[in-house]
């Protein structure tokens, strides 16, 4: 059984050696959206720019103790206003996260994907939940279940990549992906098993890159090295995958909160596909599960800008 947060406490401590990462969090205007900046900022993971009504967020520092005497405040007067001038950060460069603060994901979002926000890119926008659950020995991707409702093919291709390149820079050398389903086969019958098929090919002819694919599998066979070898599945995936690609957000949102319920895991998560990497937390929150979401967002952000100065060179 592993140490509850070991996960989490390893990306934490892989913050420790990179600058804090410029973070417009928009409308941080009740207690736990306000401390939880502050705190990624006092270990150093971001610099948080706020993003909201200057007197609602200097009242709520007031009555809950937070020194928000170091940040920048950029004043807007409501929530949508708040979720527009925070794209705006990250558009204009000056911001390379976006957190959500108390306002409602829709508005944050709506914000990010408006054609001349200029934060979207060639990919889909999706989810990933890294969570640490404590029987496992490894940290685990559950992708897409907060975003991307029914996906279609061409879009888990963009939901594939973007979990891919994420476990990438959270220090996976070749992340395994498990193509989930109700079964190992693929049975025409069952849309989801036929689509796994084809993104596992689609992988082999590099469409898909930097991860090893396989599926369908079950969710059994993906994770449990000895329900594979049962089933006799011969794969350099089943029983030790990294991420798992849920059929659509219904069978992806049930597991995740199966596993936080039922088997006292946490959820940290960030959305990925836009031009910056985007924090969305929740008031249910841990401390640690917030701040491994800045964390998880903080070395996507470092790799991107890694990237951009390889291009450069």
């Amino acid at each position: 059984m592993s140490r509850k947060h070991e996960k989490y406490e390893r990306l934490l401590a892989r913050c420790k050696a990179l600058p804090p990462t410029p973070t417009a969090v928009a409308h941080p205007c009740d207690e736990s959206s306000l401390r939880g900046a502050v705190e990624a900022a006092e270990l150093g993971i971001l610099k948080p720019i706020l993003v909201g009504p200057r007197a609602r967020i200097e009242a709520v520092a007031k009555q809950h103790g937070i020194d928000i005497s170091r940040f920048e405040i950029v004043d807007a007067p409501h929530s949508q206003a708040s979720a527009e001038a925070a794209v705006r950060l990250a558009s204009e460069g000056k911001a390379e996260m976006l957190m959500k603060g108390s306002l409602h994901t829709d508005e944050l979002m709506g914000a990010v994907v408006r054609k001349d926000a200029g934060l979207r890119t060639a990919r889909r926008i999706s989810h990933c939940f890294v969570m640490d659950v404590p029987a496992l020995d490894r940290a685990i991707v559950i992708t897409d279940a907060a975003i991307n409702i029914f996906p279609t093919m061409e879009d888990k291709v963009h939901i594939i990549q973007n979990a891919i390149d994420m476990a990438i820079a959270l220090g996976l050398e070749k992340p395994k992906v498990a193509i989930l389903s109700a079964m190992e086969t693929v049975n025409p019958k069952v849309p989801s098993t036929v689509e796994a098929g084809a993104l596992c090919k689609m992988a082999d002819r590099g469409q898909i890159t930097g991860g090893i694919l396989d599926g369908p599998l079950a969710l059994d066979n993906a994770i449990n090295l000895t329900a594979a070898k049962i089933k006799k599945i011969d794969s350099p995936v089943a029983g030790q995958a990294d991420i798992l690609v849920v059929p659509d957000l219904e069978a992806g949102n049930m597991l995740a909160k199966s596993l936080s319920f039922m088997a006292e895991a946490d959820a940290a998560g960030i959305v990925l596909g836009a031009r910056v990497p985007i924090i969305l937390t929740s008031r249910a929150d841990s401390v640690t599960t917030r701040l491994a979401s800045c964390a998880i967002a903080a070395l996507v952000a470092q790799a991107r800008r890694e990237a951009a100065l390889k291009t450069v060179v």
